[in-house]
């Protein structure tokens, strides 16, 4: 349980600490010297039954709020220390709106240097301190008189903080494995070890983890929790973990970064969020308003972008685009704080609802329902919502990796939920069975409509078909979908097109006996160098425009593919070269391969084989990176001929 003073300036906040754990939380030489916290301290406190309560000791001083902000990122019990003498003073107050922005809900206020005042002045400063509670998460707290110096109110106070940690419980630790690192250090013969707060799930020896946004990875050697070393840490646990891997050191790891589960690395950029403005700013949010973000113990520029308006007015909320300068790891529904960028003052803060925010369209409807289903709490809720929203489909194990799910728990949620569900390897989409039967109907009736337009047309283009949908799926889960039962016995994928099972497309007997003439050239041994419309218009004794327009014909029925101009080959051959090229990937490097080592494969000269790489580029199948192309498994039965 991890409990973390907030306050002004000399306030007596180390002091405090001290007097309830016997530990110093000022451990640099400049803080012993100034008499003053600049960095998190850090102090354990072990209860006779075994509960151990953390305390996080803050800075004071105005300078260094935002190691202020970082410090409340991961405490259960806030304890607001106010001096007697002093009353309620700047920091103070800003300090209280980071906790009330980072929802610490729990807490106490002490009430120091009591000795020093007369009764009267108690109860004035105590006025004070209800005044700048109210309305805040800490209104209802109870304010309690302590010194440091003579002890008073010291056993009282701790005795309240372990009861009110006991009353709080264990956070839970399910979800996947996230902590937030505030300290980075080596020790010798250990090697390097980070520290922070575990916001969720557990760690243990020999885990694989990843630091992020950087995406090193690394073992864990060691795991010390609320200064003992264990075998497990837990969500809410103050933990430092022994990391050991290619790349780790101390330089190699920052402040702000996350050790996570490997499965939860995907930093992000942009962010749709919820943002509260304090009453107190001076001044209107607009577009493009530069502040400083900050998140567990990250710092980053930022551009607030309103979702709602022009410009958020104080004391408002509203949905925000924030825009960083730079990566951070991070959770959808974490909170955050905004400060302005001369570190001077706290302008608001709220919590994260999308991670992979769009740049276009920010404010459309769609968007707005989708940033309200985001917004709830509760997973399944949000996913049911989201479903139940434009475009009808989400990605479920992207819901999963930025809410932290575990996959038994997005297994659970799923099964509540029962979607269909298409399992594309790095996705799994989830459509509402209710829609998924309008896009069923609207598929039928998008292809009915077009045959019935364009009957001497073999089909709809795979691709345009797919975005004229919806639910508007993605490339590998529209593949899926095509094979569902529901559309297979009514669809028919053929090479690149999709049509109708009732929907045929044949030769008229002249053309199919002038055909069965001509396929044998494409074939055989010269299939994949076959002759160009001249050469079989030289060989069957046919007027090449003749020959021309018959292999546009075979074409439309699906017999074959103009790959470059005049240049045809068998369908069937296409399919046969298209499974070489992967196979060429997945022999090469990074799946990267060249044009020289697709010809070598074919025996079909660098021009040739170059005009078959375009051709495919066309259709989609590889991406051309420069000298070097990859596969896109998903559009490998492109060029089949087989029903949906």
């Amino acid at each position: 349980m991890i409990i973390g003073t907030a306050g002004h300036i000399d306030h007596g906040k180390t002091s405090l600490v001290r007097a309830l754990t016997g530990v110093d939380g000022d451990r640099l030489k400049e803080e012993k010297a100034r008499g003053i916290t600049i960095d998190l301290g850090f102090a354990y406190l072990p209860m006779d039954d075994g509960f151990t309560l953390g305390f996080v000791d803050v800075p004071g001083h105005e300078r260094f709020v935002h190691t202020m902000a970082a410090g409340a990122s991961g405490i259960d019990i806030a304890l607001l220390v106010v001096a007697a003498d002093d009353g309620v003073m700047p920091q103070t107050l800003e300090h209280l709106a980071i906790l009330d922005l980072l929802r610490v809900g729990r807490g106490l206020v002490a009430l120091t240097k009591s000795d020093l005042v007369p009764p009267e002045r108690l109860a004035e400063v105590t006025a004070q301190i209800r005044e700048a509670t109210a309305g805040t998460m800490l209104e209802m707290a109870d304010i309690l008189p302590v010194s440091s110096t003579t002890g008073l109110g010291v056993d009282a106070l701790r005795d309240r903080l372990a009861m009110e940690a006991r009353a709080f419980g264990a956070r839970r630790a399910d979800g996947r494995f996230r902590l937030a690192v505030d300290r980075v250090f080596t020790l010798a013969g250990i090697g390097v070890v980070v520290t922070g707060t575990v916001l969720s799930g557990t760690v243990q020896v020999k885990d694989q983890v990843m630091l992020s946004p950087s995406g090193l990875t690394a073992r864990v050697r060691s795991v010390h929790a609320q200064n003992r070393q264990v075998e497990v840490g837990r969500a809410g646990d103050r933990c430092a973990l022994n990391l050991a891997g290619d790349g780790i050191a101390k330089d190699a790891i920052q402040r702000g970064d996350m050790v996570v589960d490997p499965f939860l690395h995907a930093p992000t950029d942009r962010i749709d969020a919820s943002l509260h403005i304090l009453a107190g700013e001076p001044k209107p949010v607009g577009a493009w308003f530069p502040a400083r973000l900050h998140h567990g113990a990250a710092e980053v520029g930022v551009r607030v972008v309103p979702l709602e308006g022009e410009q958020l007015l104080p004391g408002q909320t509203a949905d925000v685009q924030l825009v960083l300068s730079e990566p951070i790891a991070a959770a959808a529904l974490d909170r955050f704080v905004l400060r302005d960028v001369s570190a001077r003052r706290t302008i608001g803060g709220g919590r994260f609802l999308d991670l992979r925010a769009p740049s276009r369209q920010r404010r459309t409807p769609e968007r707005q329902a989708q940033r309200a289903a985001l917004a709830i709490d509760d997973p399944r809720e949000a996913l049911a919502a989201l479903l139940d929203a434009p475009p009808f489909a989400w990605d479920v194990l992207a819901f999963a990796r930025d809410r932290a799910l575990t996959a038994a728990m997005l297994d659970d949620i799923v099964a509540a939920l029962a979607p269909l569900v298409f399992d594309a390897g790095d996705e799994r989409v989830a459509i509402d069975k209710v829609h998924w039967r309008g896009f069923v109907d609207a598929l039928a009736e998008r292809l009915e409509a077009f045959h019935a337009a364009h009957p001497d047309v073999q089909g709809i283009g795979r691709e345009k078909l797919r975005v004229a949908l919806r639910p508007r799926l993605s490339p590998a889960a529209f593949a899926l979908a095509l094979q569902h039962e529901d559309v297979a016995r009514r669809v028919v994928r053929d090479g690149a097109f999709v049509r109708m099972a009732s929907h045929t497309l044949q030769l008229s007997p002249e053309r199919e006996a002038a055909w069965r003439a001509i396929e044998p050239l494409l074939g055989g041994d010269v299939r994949f160098r076959p002759p160009r419309v001249r050469d079989v218009a030289a060989v069957v004794g046919r007027p090449e425009a003749e020959v021309r327009q018959l292999m546009k014909s075979a074409a439309r029925v699906g017999l074959v593919d103009e790959v470059a101009h005049d240049h045809f080959f068998l369908r069937a051959t296409v399919h046969e070269m298209l499974l070489i090229a992967a196979d060429v990937a997945s022999h090469a490097a990074d799946g990267r391969f060249t044009a020289a080592q697709f010809r070598d494969r074919l025996d079909n000269g660098r021009k040739v084989a170059i005009q078959i790489l375009e051709f495919f580029d066309r259709q989609g199948v590889t991406l051309n990176h420069g000298t070097l192309r990859r596969i896109q498994a998903r559009y490998l039965d492109l060029f089949g001929s087989v029903p949906a």
